[in-house]
């Protein structure tokens, strides 16, 4: 079930683990989502068979995955739903007329509210990245604890094992020898840096200069489905002349993350991935309600050095301390370098079929293909 391309992206990692395996056909559907802007078209990009979601809802199937939480309550099949970002660290928000917001909202993905459907928990595997999350559902969910698998996380073990790689994707990218690569990360929402401080990019690369630096803007797929891609590039167009890298959202995010210098980002997902293998990264300011205790992104709230948007940034960049990657990696998964092992498992445990006798591995996340213009500006 891809709800959004977020969540596409978070199934795609998943899916390897068995569908090339002749028992099993695979076939996605495109779940009702106001954020659900061009899955069909990267889904048709792979080759995938696409189900109507009228027609989904009425068969049955051996095994349905799920990276979000609209419509799960249809779906005829044992579910295994993962998280679509670095772990569960977003709070409920409170609608308009909710009343006052209680003191501690519950945590987003971990609370009763979405995990159950008229007194039934909807998940018969609910993957979860930490042993800190099986507390939080303890407390929020505790119909849901015999469901839960601790498994990691299969996009930051994808990211460690794309770290070898680095110069390639480099040199995909099209950058310079000599030049450091610099990506400004955004989540979605008025919380994201895209939202808050609308002339970040353009204060970036300004103040960055362009023989040594290169920029690189990674946006939400929420974002882009919320605006549309001609306004996001006619609102960057002085950025983009001036040689902003702006990968599309059906484009892997990973392979800037990796390629990269320096970070600098909101408490989003890329933030923390990119904190959590080594990346220099420099953190906004953290946004209210603020991120659940345990979590990267609380780390990150608290540890992690801040960007003085009134000072050149240049010298900043050279601040490389406040953040421990390991600290950062330990609050996003407690089993790094076995998610793909574990979700295998899980995977055909669900299927009721015997799991191959096959090496495990992880793979790294494809190198990009260098645009004209990419190599052109690199110079």
């Amino acid at each position: 079930m891809t709800h959004t391309l977020a969540s596409c992206h978070r199934l795609l990692d998943v899916i390897g683990y068995v569908e090339g395996d002749p028992r099993v056909q695979v076939v996605f559907t495109i779940a009702p989502d106001v954020f659900n802007h061009r899955v069909e078209q990267l889904l048709d990009e792979l080759g995938a068979l696409v189900l109507p979601w009228q027609q989904a809802v009425r068969e049955r199937f051996d095994l349905g995955l799920a990276a979000a939480h609209g419509g799960l309550h249809q779906l005829h099949a044992p579910l295994l739903l993962l998280a679509h970002g670095a772990g569960r660290s977003k709070r409920v928000r409170s609608g308009p007329s909710a009343g006052p917001a209680p003191a501690d909202r519950p945590v987003y993905g971990l609370d009763a509210q979405r995990l159950t459907h008229d007194g039934r928990v909807l998940p018969a595997a609910l993957a979860l990245s930490h042993e800190y999350e099986v507390e939080v559902l303890r407390r929020q969910c505790p119909d849901a604890l015999g469901t839960a698998v601790v498994v990691g996380d299969p996009c930051v073990d994808r990211l460690v094992a794309s770290l070898p790689r680095r110069p390639d994707y480099r040199r995909a990218m099209g950058m310079g020898e000599h030049q450091e690569l610099v990506v400004v990360a955004s989540t979605w929402g008025p919380d994201g840096s895209f939202g808050r401080w609308p002339d970040l990019l353009p204060q970036v690369m300004a103040q960055l200069p362009a023989e040594r630096y290169r920029v690189a803007a990674l946006l939400h797929p929420a974002i882009w489905a919320a605006h549309g891609h001609r306004q996001i590039r006619a609102w960057l167009r002085s950025c983009l002349d001036a040689g902003l890298l702006l990968p599309g959202p059906t484009e892997d995010w990973r392979a800037p993350v990796v390629a990269a210098d320096h970070v600098i980002g909101d408490h989003g997902s890329v933030t923390a991935y990119a904190a959590a293998v080594g990346r220099p990264t420099l953190v906004l300011p953290a946004p209210e309600p603020a991120p659940a205790p345990g979590t990267p992104q609380h780390l990150l709230a608290l540890h992690a050095p801040r960007l003085d948007l009134h000072r050149p940034l240049p010298p900043q960049l050279a601040l490389t301390g406040g953040i421990d990657p390991a600290a950062v990696l330990g609050a996003l998964t407690a089993r790094p370098g076995y998610a793909a092992e574990l979700l295998r498992r899980t995977m055909y445990r669900l299927l009721q079929l015997t799991e191959p006798d096959r090496p495990q591995r992880t793979d790294p996340v494809p190198v990009p293909r260098p645009s004209d213009r990419d190599i052109e500006l690199a110079g």
